[in-house]
């Protein structure tokens, strides 16, 4: 299983000091290019009285000089973007944790991720167009989303909020600008593409991560390093589709960091969890779906992840009602086998409460098949 972890950076100060293959050619006859030119209109046969065909260097000067244009035009979106959105992405100090943050509305909230605020209650956040220190203070953390919203103690002028995308409209190959301050570095900017959608994702605890498994991230080949968590993934139309928070960690190369694979929580989850907050001070819609039961991966014999044991039930919760109780053994969801308590939390994640799933699982030896309504975290 991928390995994925939460890209907070844990400093000792307020600051960072940072320190193709040949495509090869094809000869073309050339009957076959006097053909081409004679379709274009501009081709003079042998004894053919038609006008003089345009040049390869004019032909060369038009198409660079229309790929200059479209290249242009696409540097004057980027610096739009950049310009509208950046100053509404601010870098967050929590003792010695930073991270980034997005203004949510002219009143002083600010979202970000739940592992950049930690445990903390009270922040220094710095805005893009300011050297200045604002003081702010933390509303609510909803760890099992990975998202938080703090407060300004105080609003400054021109406030600007950014503006939230509708998340299930991004496309595979939009393009997306990272806003934030990676390794420290404020008012930082990186660029790729929406590379995925729809990936369930879970973080490690290490390195202070909250062990969430979050559900329909975007993913996206825009460089996510630490720092850039709590900060704001953008289109091109100046709208924020996610918040990038983690980056993809392989084992296997040197470092953990898996280039070029970064997840952004995405925007519709953003405002739905923000608007909550917002008005009652914590999540009373969550939209997440729960089994309903306390568990701990259990080994098979090989000593290998083999299912997920039932330690403990809610009461009146979706495992009790379904006939599942503490001793059981899950092994699948929704007919996918389940080895741990992170494939269950994946199974879980796309789903909503009300979805109706057969759970399998063993009890005294004997295998058993039943259907859950699942309910709410």
């Amino acid at each position: 299983m991928d390995a994925f972890r939460a890209r907070s950076r844990r400093l000792t100060g307020s600051r960072t000091r940072t320190q193709g293959s040949r495509v090869p050619r094809i000869a073309l006859p050339l009957t076959a290019v006097v053909c081409s030119a004679a379709l274009a209109g501009g081709c003079s046969g042998s004894g053919s009285g038609s006008g003089p065909a345009d040049s390869p260097s004019q032909t060369s000067g038009t198409t660079r000089q229309a790929a200059l244009a479209s290249g242009d035009q696409l540097q004057a979106d980027y610096q739009k973007v950049i310009k509208d959105v950046l100053p509404s992405v601010v870098q967050i100090q929590a003792s010695s944790d930073l991270g980034s943050g997005i203004v949510y509305d002219d009143k002083g909230h600010i979202v970000t991720n739940a592992h950049v605020v930690g445990n903390e209650k009270q922040f220094k956040v710095t805005t893009s167009n300011s050297e200045t220190e604002l003081t702010a203070t933390l509303v609510y953390a909803y760890p099992a989303q990975d998202l938080a919203v703090i407060k300004l103690d105080k609003v400054p002028e021109r406030l600007r909020a950014a503006r939230f995308a509708d998340s299930p409209k991004v496309e595979v190959g939009q393009i997306t600008l990272a806003m934030g301050s990676p390794l420290g570095l404020s008012s930082s900017v990186t660029e790729g593409i929406v590379s995925a959608t729809g990936r369930t994702v879970s973080e490690v605890r290490e390195g202070g991560g909250t062990g969430a498994t979050i559900g329909n991230m975007v993913q996206t080949s825009a460089a996510i390093n630490p720092g850039n968590s709590g900060g704001a993934l953008v289109g091109l139309d100046g709208q924020v589709i996610g918040i990038p928070t983690l980056a993809a960690v392989d084992p296997g190369i040197s470092g953990g960091a898996a280039p070029g694979i970064g997840f952004a929580i995405p925007s519709s989850m953003v405002t739905t969890v923000a608007d909550q907050v917002i008005k009652n001070g914590r999540v009373t819609d969550s939209g997440r779906a729960a089994l309903g039961i306390t568990g701990r991966t259990v080994l098979g014999s090989s000593y290998r992840p083999d299912g997920v044991a039932v330690v403990d039930v809610d009461d009146g919760g979706a495992a009790q009602k379904a006939g599942i109780r503490s001793g059981d053994v899950i092994t699948e969801f929704g007919g996918t086998g389940i080895t741990s308590m992170t494939s269950l939390a994946e199974e879980l994640a796309p789903h909503k409460p009300g979805d109706k799933v057969s759970v399998t699982y063993t009890r005294n030896g004997a295998e058993k098949t039943v259907e859950v309504t699942l309910g709410e975290i």
